[in-house]
């Protein structure tokens, strides 16, 4: 019996009340899982290779300096390649020598270029490294077409230049006139050469006067004004007159006016001087 009264009296202890949605038990949460997913799903392949790739990058310009400054020399020799018509090699050669003693690679080629080609003979020039200690010079020198005014000539592509030894170049057509018509005397000029040719003159010369008037000179020494206007058409008549008229008389003639409307005045030599002129 007291058995009995022993075990009814045993109390069993409550169930502790759960939360709602919660369960009773379950796994440990890691606090670096989102970390380890993260590093699980990185693409580690690739970014081992663009970091090579990176270093690669960076080491190729200093190995290449490296190189280079090994490799260094000091420029001993300067050399000129080609024939010169107009330019003296020695003054080119003199113009080379504060280069001598520089840096093969450091040495910056544009400034040997830039000084070459100040020179007004010269219209470009290359220049080249020959390792391991040479620099050489390749000049294009200008091309005389025609003296201009009284102190510059005009190269065949059209540019003034003025050199101090100009007559070098030679007899060249005489053209004159403002700067700003230099193309138009050119064209003028180049335009009249055909028609002489034919009659078996050449052009000495082709002034254009400020006010418009052109005057052409030729190597027989006779003068042909042409005025203002219709030079062509004047040109032609001249040329129509002279060989029919004139050309076997051409060493008695002085000057031809072609500024009239249908035909040209004839300025003789004095009948001593044309006789002269014959014997």
């Amino acid at each position: 019996m007291l058995d009995r009264l022993l075990l009814r009296s045993r109390q069993t202890p409550a169930e502790q009340p759960k939360r709602r949605g919660a369960t009773s038990a379950g796994p440990e949460r890691d606090p670096f899982a989102l970390f380890k997913s993260v590093f699980a799903t990185m693409p580690w392949l690739q970014l081992g290779l663009g970091a090579g790739v990176l270093v690669v990058a960076a080491l190729v310009p200093w190995a290449a300096g490296q190189v280079l400054f090994a490799m260094d020399r000091q420029i001993t020799n300067i050399e000129l390649d080609g024939p010169l018509a107009y330019e003296k090699r020695d003054s080119i050669l003199d113009l080379a020598k504060p280069w001598v003693g520089r840096s093969f690679f450091a040495t910056d080629l544009a400034d040997i270029k830039a000084d070459i080609e100040a020179r007004p003979w010269v219209s470009s020039a290359a220049i080249k490294r020959v390792w391991p200690d040479a620099v050489t010079i390749e000049i294009r020198e200008q091309k005389p077409l025609a003296y201009w005014n009284q102190e510059q000539l005009i190269s065949r592509s059209g540019q003034l230049f003025a050199p101090s030894d100009r007559d070098v170049a030679g007899p060249l057509p005489r053209l004159a006139g403002p700067d700003e018509r230099l193309k138009d005397v050119v064209t003028q000029a180049r335009s009249m050469i055909a028609g002489l040719t034919e009659q078996g003159l050449v052009l000495s010369g082709l002034r254009l006067e400020q006010r418009g008037a052109w005057t052409l000179e030729l190597d027989n020494g006779i003068e042909v004004a042409l005025g203002r206007g219709q030079v062509d058409d004047r040109f032609k008549r001249f040329l129509t007159v002279y060989g029919g008229q004139l050309v076997d008389r051409a060493d008695q003639v002085i000057r031809v006016d072609a500024r009239y409307t249908n035909g040209v005045a004839v300025e003789w030599k004095p009948l001593d001087m044309a006789s002269r002129n014959n014997t």
